[in-house]
């Protein structure tokens, strides 16, 4: 990943930041722009085969990082997760859930277990995380700082996302709650909001030239988003640069979640 942030190399040395669903994806960017700037990561996620091949690549990279997998929709997993930190590392500094998961469906058509399946991956998933970690750093007394990933369908709606935006919905609810309750704690709650974002796992939606033109015609700035793009702004919103910023979602999609105009 090519990187243009102008946060200084040495910014998160000495700092442990663990990372839900960071093997892959912008999860996996995110880990790689903290461990650049000097941070110790922690990779967590399901697959324990894809958290191998992050831990290799990113060591190879002469990055320090430790891996455990987790299933984020298992309270008694997640605390296994946050106790390991702590006990590998010594501390707990920084949580970016970017853990999640689901798949478009009209909503009638959805089943009480698809609904609970992403509801419990997003939300619920990122509730566990966020308050196991913040437990360990109230515990630390040295504070800490919390990233939810979410998406503008939260306040906007989407078709055949109803789970998804309400879980998502829910996080944007958390986050403005708990950067309130826990500010006291020297906490700060944010989340930031991707918009369209060339990845692995997304390059599928617009492997036909004509979705990718009809997608990218609805960005005001004519384009995707990079997963540097993503992770740059990610590691400013952890940072000591953002330590006033607090219980705010921040957007970076090129404009499209404000559409075009009236006209538009």
């Amino acid at each position: 990943m090519t990187s243009l942030t102008m946060l200084p190399k040495e910014t998160f040395r000495g700092k442990v930041a663990v990372i839900t669903g960071g093997a892959t994806g912008i999860g996996f960017g995110i880990a790689e722009e903290l461990a650049r700037l000097g941070a110790k990561i922690v990779l967590a996620s399901r697959n324990a085969d894809r958290l191998e091949s992050a831990r290799q690549a990113l060591t190879k990279e002469g990055y320090e990082v430790h891996v455990i997998p987790t299933d984020v929709r298992q309270p008694d997993q997640v605390e296994a997760l946050m106790n390991g930190v702590t006990e590998h590392w010594g501390q707990l500094d920084i949580l970016v859930n970017s853990a999640a998961g689901n798949f478009l469906v009209d909503a009638e058509k959805l089943s009480v277990n698809g609904w609970n399946a992403v509801v419990n991956s997003v939300l619920n998933g990122t509730f566990y995380c966020t308050r196991a970690a913040g437990l360990k750093m109230m515990q630390q007394a040295t504070g800490g700082k919390i990233l939810s990933i979410v998406a503008s369908y939260a306040w906007t709606g989407g078709p055949q996302t109803v789970h998804s935006a309400a879980a998502k919905a829910g996080i944007v609810a958390m986050t403005r709650t708990l950067a309130v309750e826990w500010a006291h704690y020297g906490i700060r709650v944010n989340a930031l909001c991707p918009g369209p974002t060339d990845t692995e796992g997304s390059r599928p939606l617009w492997a036909d030239p004509a979705d990718k033109e009809r997608l990218t015609a609805k960005i005001p700035v004519g384009r995707f988003g990079t997963v540097a793009e993503v992770s740059q702004a990610a590691s400013y919103l952890v940072s000591p640069f953002a330590d006033f910023v607090n219980g705010e979602v921040m957007v970076i999609d090129g404009g499209e979640w404000l559409g075009k105009g009236l006209n538009g």
